[in-house]
């Protein structure tokens, strides 16, 4: 009997607003056998957000113990408050054969190739400055100082796009969403 294979691990990283969480959650519509990560973080729930399918929201000390018990795959801070990806969800997950999308920056993305280096990466763009900055306007979730912190930190999160087995440019959401479907699909018929 041959045995379940074992799931793969897509990353997924880009800046702020250029739109990763909308094509994430549009293509696992239209994929099977494949989940996305729900990240630990110490920020506070945002309108429209649900804990334990958004996020799991925890305090600063309930962080603090899961690194202290060696919890997280990878964990960073960023925008002034930490991220991480629970070590048993993602064991759990692939070993039951599915694939799993973590949707991480780009310092968590690194920290996971290295230790699965058999991950993919995958690198959402805007189509430009100016519609980033446009979109993080828009989704009124920051006020104008979160914004300016985000946008220079999205241009050092640009320099680090090379190091992505693909790119991706989010200028027309189903174009995208096709792009990231056959990227995963063409990964796994190599399997």
């Amino acid at each position: 009997m041959a045995s379940k294979r074992e799931g793969k691990i897509f990353i997924i990283s880009g800046p702020s607003g250029a739109g990763k969480g909308t094509l994430i959650s549009e293509a696992v519509k239209e994929l099977d056998d494949i989940e996305v990560s729900v990240s630990v973080t110490t920020r506070n729930i945002r309108k429209g957000e649900s804990p334990g399918k958004s996020y799991y929201f925890v305090s600063d000390e309930e962080f603090d113990k899961k690194i202290k018990e060696d919890e997280f795959l990878e964990w960073a801070k960023v925008h002034s408050n930490r991220y991480g990806t629970l070590k048993k969800l993602v064991r759990n997950l692939l070993q039951s054969g599915k694939d799993l999308i973590l949707e991480l920056d780009v310092q968590g993305a690194i920290s996971v190739k290295e230790k699965i280096p058999n991950s993919i990466l995958i690198f959402i763009l805007p189509p430009s400055d100016r519609e980033l900055k446009k979109r993080l306007l828009e989704r009124d979730t920051e006020n104008q100082g979160d914004v300016g912190v985000r946008l220079r930190t999205a241009e050092s999160e640009l320099k680090f796009q090379n190091i992505y087995d693909y790119k991706i440019v989010n200028a027309d959401l189903s174009q995208a969403k096709a792009e990231l479907i056959g990227i995963i699909n063409s990964i796994r018929k190599k399997d």
